[in-house]
C-alpha cells in the first residue's frame, strides 16, 4: 500500500513539474521577441539614454578648465544661455537652415522621384544612379568640393553666373550669403536619399488606380493630387522626420566650409556645442546646450507625429 502511494505521489509530482515546465515554455515563447530585443535595448541604454541623462546631470554644474572640480549651480547655466545673444543667434541660424533645406529638399526629391518613376527605358537606371550619387559622397569630401565651387576667384558658381552679368559674390566670406551657400550644398547632398525613399513608395502604389483614373479622364495633375500624393503621405512623414533630425544635426558642412563664420552667421547648435565643450572646455555649458538640443528635437518630433501624423493616409484605413 505504501509503495503504491509513493508511486502515485511521484506521478503527481512529475505531472506538476511537467506542467510548470510547460507554463514557463509558453511564457518564454510569448516573450521571445522581447528577449531578442534585449541586446539592442542594452546598446540604446548604454550609448544613447545614459549619455543623455548624464548630460542633463552635468548641465547642473559649473565644470571647465578654470573650475576642474564640479560646482553645483542648479539652473544657472540655463539662465545664462537665456540672456546670451549668441545662443539666440545660433538658434535662429539653425531654424533658418531647417526652413531652407527641409521643404526644398523634399519637393525636389518628390519631383525627381516622379520623373524617374516614368518609363524611361535603359536610361532609367542611369538617372537613378546619377541622382543618388551625391548621397554616397562622404560629407567632408562633398563640403571640400563645394568650398572650391563657392570660391570667389576660381569657383564654378561665380564663373557661370558671370555670363549672366551677375556681380561676383563672396559666398562663404559674406555674412549674408554664407548660410544660404551651406543650404544649397546640403540640398544637393541630401535630395538623392529622399528621392530613393519616394521612388520606393511610388512603386508600391497599385497600377490599377491609375488605370481607373485614366478611364475617368483624369489628367496627370489630377492623378498626382488624387492618387499619388495621398498614398505618399506615409513616406512623406518619414522623410519629414528624418529631414528635421538631419537639419539639427548639421555639423560637417559648417566645420569644413565656414567654421561658424563669418561673425557666427553660420554657427548652429551642434557646432556651438562643439565650441563650448571641446574648444573652450566648458563641459557644463556644453552639457546644457546638449540637453536643450535633445529636448528641442524631441518636442519637434512629438509635434510632427501628433499634428502632421493625423493627416497621413494609410491604404488599410
Amino acid at each position: 500500500m505504501s509503495d503504491s502511494t509513493a508511486v502515485v505521489a511521484h506521478q503527481r509530482l512529475s505531472l506538476r513539474g511537467d506542467a510548470l515546465v510547460a507554463t514557463w515554455r509558453l511564457r518564454l515563447r510569448g516573450g521571445g521577441p522581447y528577449l531578442y530585443l534585449l541586446p539592442s535595448l542594452a546598446f540604446l541604454v548604454l550609448f544613447t539614454y545614459y549619455p543623455m541623462g548624464f548630460s542633463a546631470y552635468l548641465s547642473l554644474f559649473r565644470w571647465n578648465v578654470l573650475n576642474p572640480e564640479r560646482i553645483f549651480v542648479g539652473l544657472e547655466n540655463y539662465f545664462h544661455l537665456w540672456g546670451e545673444p549668441l545662443f539666440w543667434l545660433v538658434l535662429r541660424n539653425n531654424l533658418f537652415y531647417a526652413l531652407g533645406t527641409i521643404p526644398t529638399t523634399m519637393a525636389l526629391a518628390l519631383f525627381l522621384a516622379v520623373l524617374v518613376n516614368q518609363k524611361l527605358g535603359p536610361a532609367r537606371s542611369v538617372y537613378r544612379v546619377a541622382l543618388f550619387y551625391p548621397t554616397m559622397i562622404p560629407m567632408v569630401a562633398a563640403a571640400m568640393l563645394w568650398v572650391w565651387i563657392f570660391n570667389p576667384g576660381i569657383g564654378l558658381f561665380n564663373y557661370y553666373t558671370s555670363f549672366l552679368r551677375v556681380p561676383r559674390i563672396e559666398w562663404l566670406y559674406d555674412r549674408h550669403w554664407a548660410l544660404p551657400a551651406i543650404i544649397i550644398m546640403s540640398i544637393w547632398k541630401n535630395f538623392g536619399y529622399f528621392m530613393l525613399i519616394y521612388l520606393a513608395a511610388l512603386q508600391g502604389i497599385p497600377a490599377d488606380l491609375y488605370e481607373a483614373a485614366d478611364i475617368e479622364g483624369a489628367g496627370a495633375w489630377r492623378r498626382f493630387w488624387a492618387i499619388t500624393f495621398p498614398l505618399l503621405t506615409p513616406a512623406s512623414l518619414f522623410v519629414f522626420v528624418v529631414a528635421i533630425i538631419s537639419s539639427f544635426q548639421v555639423f560637417d558642412q559648417v566645420f569644413v566650409m565656414t567654421q561658424g563664420g563669418p561673425a557666427d552667421q553660420t554657427n548652429v547648435l551642434t557646432f556651438f556645442i562643439y565650441q563650448n565643450a571641446f574648444r573652450f572646455w566648458d563641459i557644463g555649458m556644453g552639457a546644457t546646450l546638449t540637453t536643450i538640443f535633445v529636448c528641442l528635437l524631441l518636442v519637434l518630433i512629438v509635434v510632427v507625429f501628433r499634428y502632421v501624423g493625423r493627416h497621413v493616409y494609410y491604404e488599410a484605413d
